[in-house]
């Protein structure tokens, strides 16, 4: 009988890792992870990076990632630094995004530890990065891609199939089948499960037929905005337009920065918002724009996101070169958060002058200086300096890329008959187990949460 070890996601939204387990009796033990995923956000769990293993990484054959956002890939470096030498399967996509990902993570790495030691915080002597680019480029040399919908035969008894997930481009979940004496038990991964008729991603595929669901709660609590995103955004670019200005959206670089140029430019050829150029001011979603332009075939568009009136600002002096831009038009640029890069610099110019707008498209955690313009602050701090607020802030609902609880029951009813046993990871506790009653009443699942480390069976 396989079991399922829950080595993270489990009581909260970061640490997405899976350990597979197929037993022949013999000692012949089968083993898969799905996911090898960063925790993020709170220092305490930060620390769960730093911590060993609980399995030999150098007996791991398979590693089957469902996409490439850090929460779910950002590990496998320190996989590879710890012993692995086993295979990665991705989808094709997953792996060019993992690429730019993994390679940024490493360098974050690598200027956190040179900043420790030169300021001497750290009680390391000397502090070390999780891992280095030479880890994240050994760990890229590992993958291998596979398609959405064919089956990839790993150990004797273990097989998977990706499955089109809709949360961002190349994101799957994973349904696997394991073989045991003479019977077989259906595991399927969700992954991050996208959402419905939501612009340039596709809806998820139906969820195949399986004995045990591992599935995803990050909204398992609350519904998502039902207003149009196409009706806002043009009220908001059509106001900043009359005012002459700017419209500034903070952006996440990948997924969300492609899908606001997808909506902008949709307006646009259909006659809703007259010929606007479009800033994208940042190295990273430059690339992954580029990515999600090669990969038509998982998209709603063909080309919006290349038009002619996207002009990309790669380096720093093509950034300073907007410093002189006053409108209309938009300027799109990193971080989500407001956490940092270029996008600071373009506040601190245009958030003085009530012309312009800022956008906020994405969750704003709390201590974030997205969190207290959403919150309504006359000043943020910017390097140092108290910024007044008078442009305007618009705060964009809908664009999450999770589906949300009603939208994840929508998605159990196309399967074929319902799952055996559901377990609800990668949500903080009150909406995982808000889901988990939700599916006991109103779909009598057995439905619950796992404790981080806790195996079970199938």
């Amino acid at each position: 009988m396989p079991d399922i070890a829950f080595l993270g996601a489990a009581g909260t939204v970061t640490g997405s890792r899976y350990l597979v387990t197929s037993r022949d009796g013999g000692g012949g033990d089968e083993q898969v992870l799905v996911d090898c995923g960063m925790y993020q956000g709170l220092k305490e769990l930060r620390q769960r990076n730093w911590e060993p293993l609980p399995f030999d990484a150098s007996d791991l054959p398979f590693v089957v990632l469902t996409h490439a956002h850090i929460d779910h890939s950002g590990m496998l470096p320190r996989l590879v630094k710890q012993g692995f030498k086993g295979a990665i399967i991705s989808t094709p996509a997953t792996h060019e995004l993992a690429k730019l990902l993994l390679m940024y993570a490493a360098k974050l790495q690598e200027e956190d530890a040179e900043f420790l030691n030169r300021k001497r915080l750290t009680k390391h002597a000397p502090a070390l990065p999780l891992f280095d680019a030479d880890d994240a480029g050994k760990a890229l040399e590992r993958f291998t891609v596979r398609p959405y919908g064919e089956w990839t035969e790993l150990p004797e008894r273990i097989a998977v199939r990706f499955h089109n997930a809709g949360h961002l481009l190349g994101s799957a979940m994973v349904e696997m089948r394991v073989r045991e004496n003479g019977g077989s038990k259906t595991i399927l991964f969700s992954g991050d499960l996208g959402r419905f008729e939501m612009p340039l991603n596709p809806d998820p595929d139906p969820p195949p037929s399986a004995d045990c669901l591992i599935l995803e709660s990050t909204y398992g609590d609350r519904a998502h905005c039902a207003d149009s995103l196409y009706d806002q955004v043009e009220r908001i670019v059509r106001e900043t337009m009359d005012r002459r200005g700017v419209l500034v959206i903070p952006s996440f670089a990948i997924g969300r920065a492609q899908q606001i140029i997808y909506v902008l430019n949709v307006l646009i050829e259909k006659g809703r918002l007259p010929l606007l150029p479009i800033h994208l001011d940042s190295p990273m979603a430059i690339e992954a724009t580029r990515i999600y332009a090669r990969h038509p075939e998982e998209q709603e568009s063909r080309g919006e996101l290349t038009a002619r009136n996207v002009i990309c600002h790669k380096t720093v002096e093509e950034s300073k070169a907007l410093n002189g831009f006053e409108g209309p038009g938009i300027i799109i640029s990193s971080s989500g958060m407001l956490a940092g890069g270029r996008i600071l610099h373009h506040l601190k110019r245009l958030l003085p002058d009530p012309r312009h707008t800022v956008a906020l498209i994405g969750y704003q955690a709390a201590g974030t200086r997205g969190r207290a313009l959403q919150e309504g602050e006359k000043s943020i701090r910017i390097h140092g300096e108290e910024v007044p607020v008078r442009a305007r802030v618009e705060d964009l609902c809908g664009f999450s890329g999770h589906a949300d609880a009603g939208e994840i029951l929508r998605w159990l009813s196309g399967a074929e008959r319902p799952p055996g046993t559901v377990f609800l990871t990668h949500g903080e506790p009150a909406a995982a187990a808000a889901l988990a009653e939700r599916l006991q009443r109103e779909r009598r699942l057995a439905a619950r949460v796992p404790r981080l480390g806790e195996v079970v069976a199938v």
